[in-house]
């Protein structure tokens, strides 16, 4: 799916860009202690929103742009925590919304967007951290400082310098270049639970911790070295009682007045409950609060790292869907759905328990399994194949079984050749193959048949445009005497002049406009295009040429059968342009009809009454009853090409001739004329004539053409 389309307004980038950032100043202008005017602060984001639309549309995609902008939040005194609270609202709600482009998916851009916002508030605490620190170390560098003063300041000296190392709310530290703890304060000695022996005591190599970044001891060595002058880095310690206290550590060195190094200084700030805090945050963030599988977002950055690995690494994806599970909601309520929802996941959850495994749910009834591996082509059917077992027994709910059934597309290869929107594109399309199979089973995916279905769509969501930009025209095939050869008329064929595709037959567009509805008003256009047609030639055509005043065949599609206006639309156009209705043929498939009730026959009887012709197409391929054509409101009987095959050789299939032969009898007792399609030799034809057939069409006549094509038709042609 693509980004949600721009809201009204100005349509340029740049004025959706300045929209987005009078949003954001209007919501944060309040909660931030700046001289500016809220119009200057306005145009103090706006930088800072280019920076946010360019990171969401980078490729590769980096939320360091989002850190940065964090960042210069802080510079910008936006300090308070709401404006943190309120930015990041502002971009949930209206980053993708004013900023996002059609060429980023809908479900890419969510998540970017959420990580973007995680990323932004991380750069804003930093920021705002390493502001307070700062103060913190310069505070503590004075007063260590002072320490070295002449003799006669040091009293003075000592008092200031307790006065901040004892009351500061940052944990402080001072050891020698060996690593030996020389003086701590009271809020460090709390950090390490209050015994202030078991602090001073230590040396500093001694709070080494599993889950230290790698270069900590490295910048540590340097700066005793006196290679550097400070670091910082996140790092735990084990408390004397064996928990973990994490903290923020900038270690920074002291030298003496020589320059040389001489101690180093800590300063700690305890980000435990912080830390805990954003954990859960982060899980919060990145699991179904209902079933608490993981949820959209982390199956991306999950599926994001699977397909970015190289080398042969291979990767097997399900997309299961529920079959049914609206009805269990309709009937039971959604309560109900959510228990069952959380048995599904329970059981998917039990399938995917091997390394490299995972189930998340997508949203409503759509699950995902991912698997990697080195033999996933395996690994992902038998995956399939457990869930769809699981699923199998029932689930009972309100004291009632129901069995719950499943439709999975499956998407299976090398992870370097796939992105991620490729992969959820085509095991979407590949599931909704399974469920049109039946459901309840899995489905591989088809690179053709992806194809197929991408191109259905496109031409779908191009159809509207396309009649907006008549792309569509109308090729004509005559129809013909078969008494005398004469051209009775023609049937309007219409086609798809498509941009990228060519030109397309109406077996390609007609059920795509019948699915959408576009099959009402491109039905009318094609009715009034025919009508002027036939009126055209009716006017420039000599009485006599060509058999007489032509007939205009229109096709009826079940949609516009069911269509309220079509007795009015069909009466308005032939009023406007003048046709005669006994000029007008209106084709409907048998199809169409089977069991059609006088609902349904009232308005076709309404046109008939007003000397329109109504035509049965493809007669013979559907199961209607005989007996029906007597209260059917119809005057010719269109008979299907396959009624014409066993005629091409020689002799004749005897079966063919008798059935047709018994056909135009049955329609000429009740008053009916007969036409054949799809005649495409003499000898059919022959045959037909001989069987008391009233007119035909075929590639023998003439191909479907432009509407010149009838003005040059002549008895001989047609013969």
């Amino acid at each position: 799916m693509m980004v949600p389309s721009q809201p009204a307004g100005p349509d340029g980038p740049e004025d959706r860009l300045r929209r987005f950032a009078t949003i954001w100043s209007r919501a944060i202008f309040p909660a931030t202690a700046t001289p500016l005017t809220r119009p200057e602060f306005e145009t103090h984001l706006m930088p800072l929103a280019r920076k946010l639309t360019d990171a969401l549309h980078a490729r590769p995609f980096d939320t360091a742009p989002a850190a940065r902008v964090g960042a210069e939040l802080v510079l910008a005194h936006c300090t308070d925590p709401e404006a943190l609270t309120r930015t990041l609202g502002v971009i949930d709600s209206y980053l993708v919304l004013y900023c996002g482009t059609d060429e980023l998916p809908v479900e890419e851009g969510r998540a970017r967007c959420a990580r973007l916002q995680h990323s932004l508030a991380a750069g804003f605490a930093q920021a705002l951290r390493e502001r307070t620190l700062a103060e913190q170390e310069a505070i503590a560098r004075s007063a260590l400082a002072a320490r070295s003063h002449a003799e006669e300041a040091l009293h003075a000296t000592e008092t200031r310098f307790r006065a901040v190392f004892d009351g500061a709310a940052v944990g402080i530290g001072i050891a020698d270049l060996e690593g030996n703890v020389l003086e701590v304060n009271e809020t460090l000695t709390e950090m390490f639970g209050g015994l202030e022996h078991h602090v001073r005591s230590r040396n500093v190599s001694e709070w080494v911790h599993p889950e230290d970044v790698p270069h900590v001891w490295r910048m540590y060595g340097e700066l005793v070295r006196g290679e550097r002058e400070n670091f910082r880095v996140e790092k735990p310690f084990y408390r004397n009682d064996g928990t973990v206290l994490w903290t923020n550590l900038t270690v920074s060195l002291l030298r003496d007045t020589e320059g040389a190094p001489q101690y180093q200084l800590a300063l700690m700030e305890d980000t435990t409950e912080r830390r805990l805090l954003n954990l859960r945050l982060r899980y919060e963030a990145t699991h179904d609060a209902l079933t608490g599988l993981p949820n959209r977002t982390l199956f991306f950055e999950r599926l994001d790292k699977t397909l970015s690995a190289a080398g042969s690494t291979r990767f097997g994806l399900c997309y299961l869907d529920l079959d049914g599970f609206k009805a269990i909601n309709d009937s039971l309520g959604h309560a109900s759905g959510d228990r069952l929802l959380v048995e599904v996941a329970d059981r998917l959850q039990s399938c995917a328990t091997a390394p490299g495994e995972m189930v998340a749910r997508l949203g409503g009834d759509e699950f995902v399994a991912l698997t990697t591996g080195p033999d996933t082509q395996r690994g992902v059917a038998d995956l399939a194949s457990r869930i769809l077992g699981v699923l199998a027994t029932p689930i009972l709910l309100d004291g009632r079984e129901f069995t719950v059934r499943g439709s999975i597309g499956i998407v299976e290869g090398l992870a370097a050749e796939h992105s991620p929107a490729e992969v959820l594109r085509s095991a979407d399309i590949t599931m909704y193959r399974a469920k049109a199979a039946g459901g309840n089973r899995y489905e591989l995916a088809d690179p053709e048949a992806d194809a197929r279905a991408i191109t259905r769509h496109g031409l779908t969501t191009a159809l509207p445009a396309a009649l907006e930009r008549g792309e569509f025209f109308i090729e004509y095939q005559p129809l013909v005497h078969l008494e005398d050869g004469s051209v009775h008329g023609a049937e309007a064929l219409v086609r798809w002049s498509h941009p990228q595709h060519g030109v397309l037959g109406p077996d390609r567009f007609i059920p795509l406009a019948e699915h959408t509805g576009l099959i009402v008003p491109l039905g009318r256009w094609v009715l009034e295009q025919s009508v002027r047609q036939a009126m055209f030639w009716h006017q420039t055509l000599p009485a006599g040429t060509l058999g007489g005043p032509l007939r205009i065949n229109v096709n009826l599609s079940p949609t516009q059968l069911h269509h309220p206006g079509l007795v009015s639309d069909t009466v308005e156009v032939l009023e406007r342009i003048g046709l005669p209705p006994g000029s007008l043929c209106l084709e409907v498939t048998e199809s169409g009809l089977i069991g059609a009730d006088e609902d349904l026959l009232k308005p076709l009887r309404q046109l008939a009454e007003m000397g329109v012709d109504i035509a049965l197409d493809d007669f013979g391929t559907g199961y209607s009853n005989l007996a029906n054509l007597r209260r059917l409101p119809v005057s010719v009987l269109k008979l299907d090409r396959s009624f014409t095959q066993g005629m091409q050789q020689h002799p004749a299939d005897p079966v063919d001739l008798k059935i047709v032969e018994g056909i135009v009898s049955l329609a000429h007792s009740l008053e009916l004329a007969v036409t054949v399609e799809g005649v495409e030799t003499g000898a059919q034809a022959e045959h037909l004539r001989r069987l008391g057939c009233d007119t035909a069409q075929g590639w023998y006549y003439a191909r479907p053409g432009p509407p010149e094509q009838l003005h040059e038709l002549s008895l001989a042609d047609a013969v």
